[in-house]
């Protein structure tokens, strides 16, 4: 009885720490927002579109209506507001459940389901990144840095990468940085390919992620990607956010040693490293795909997937429709794809989508050019020619 009174106090002792932790962590954290919406309010938006602005004519384009589109294009707070709260309010639920199981065996699953929920804030960054999330410029511009943070994108680089990304979509020059796990990726084995599905995988390949490349970025290293994706005038601030990362990653690790315990580590740092489930419907988007095409029916995927998946993605399945549109919410996704899917591919659901995906991979570990045909309906128009 008094062994279980002592490990009671210890819990709750252990949850007041966490929780002290945690003020003192979003405290520091007001640093990167305040930094990065600055940086986002200075951004000089003409210079950041002016790639997509450039090669619009070359792609495959299917025409709207002006008052089909007009009606797409409009945002809402509302929705916004929704699905930050439902997001946010289960995040807190799951990660209370978290520090009230800390020592047990239950802590296991409940901790898998706070980190498969935790990557859900990639939707929330894209969708803030695309200024869609919300119709107030500054709600996007605040959940922007936050989400970019729980996925260790900082938000500088990312900002422009993603531009390149749907301006020059799995484009080989300019390289496409943010297809390099999916459609560029050619694993030496199938093997390789569902080792990426391991929960922790990430963890024994950090000089190879995106935390490497923040920490070379706060030592001022310029790698391949600033070189190539960030204006020279805005380098400087993609550094400065890497070291504010860094700082941020140390307080955790400090906030972990000071009350000795690892849940602010395992809670606020590495839970992107566990949600590799979430692999399982992000890869589909590119992965086995043709590359360099200017079509995004043939480079990108669109696929079925049931409410819950549907919520932490944020209507992201979509992902043919949200490249040919996107400025189109992800919310409205659905209405957009009930408008033009006469000129689209199937969606196909994930046991269709990996159907394919398996033996593409294991054909490409032995001829890396190759890809998978995609099959559009007869009612579609004809495709765009690759890129050069």
């Amino acid at each position: 009885m008094m062994a279980r009174r002592c490990e009671t106090s210890t819990g709750q002792a252990n949850a007041l720490a966490v929780l002290r932790s945690l003020i003192h962590f979003f405290t520091y954290k007001k640093f990167i927002i305040n930094f990065t919406n600055r940086t986002v309010e200075h951004m000089d938006l003409k210079d950041q579109r002016a790639p997509a602005d450039k090669t619009t004519d070359d792609w495959f384009k299917i025409e709207l209506s002006r008052a089909d589109l007009k009606a797409l294009l409009r945002p809402s707070d509302r929705e916004g507001w929704k699905h930050i709260i439902l997001f946010f309010g289960a995040l807190i639920v799951l990660g209370f459940g978290c520090v009230m199981s800390w020592g047990s065996w239950w802590f296991l699953p409940v901790y898998f389901s706070y980190c498969i929920l935790w990557g859900g804030a990639d939707a929330i960054w894209h969708e803030c990144g695309h200024r869609t999330a919300f119709k107030t410029k500054r709600l996007n511009n605040f959940f922007y840095p936050v989400a970019s943070f729980m996925n260790s994108f900082e938000p500088v680089r990312f900002r422009w990468s993603h531009s390149l990304h749907h301006a020059h979509t799995a484009s080989v020059d300019p390289h496409d940085f943010e297809v390099e796990g999916s459609i560029f990726w050619r694993p030496k084995s199938l093997a390789a390919f569902l080792a990426t599905f391991v929960p922790g995988i990430g963890l024994v390949n950090l000089h190879r992620s995106l935390h490497w490349e923040i920490v070379q970025h706060a030592f001022g290293v310029r790698t391949r990607v600033m070189e190539e994706c960030i204006p020279e005038h805005k380098q400087s601030a993609c550094v400065t956010s890497s070291r504010i990362f860094v700082l941020l990653w140390c307080v955790i690790i400090g906030s972990a040693l000071l009350i000795g315990s690892w849940l602010p580590v395992l809670l606020f740092l590495i839970p992107k490293f566990f949600a590799t489930p979430n692999l399982v419907w992000g890869l589909t988007q590119h992965v086995g795909l043709k590359d360099n095409v200017k079509d995004h029916r043939l480079s990108t995927r669109s696929v079925r997937l049931n409410p819950i998946i549907s919520f932490i993605y944020w209507k992201m399945e979509y992902h043919i429709e949200h490249h040919m549109f996107p400025m189109v919410p992800s919310w409205r996704l659905p209405e957009l794809h009930e408008m033009i899917k006469h000129e689209l591919p199937e969606p196909q659901t994930l046991f269709e989508a990996y159907r394919d995906i398996i033996p593409a991979v294991i054909k490409q570990t032995k001829d890396p050019h190759h890809f998978i045909e995609v099959t559009l309906p007869k009612s579609a128009s004809g495709t765009a020619a690759s890129a050069t």
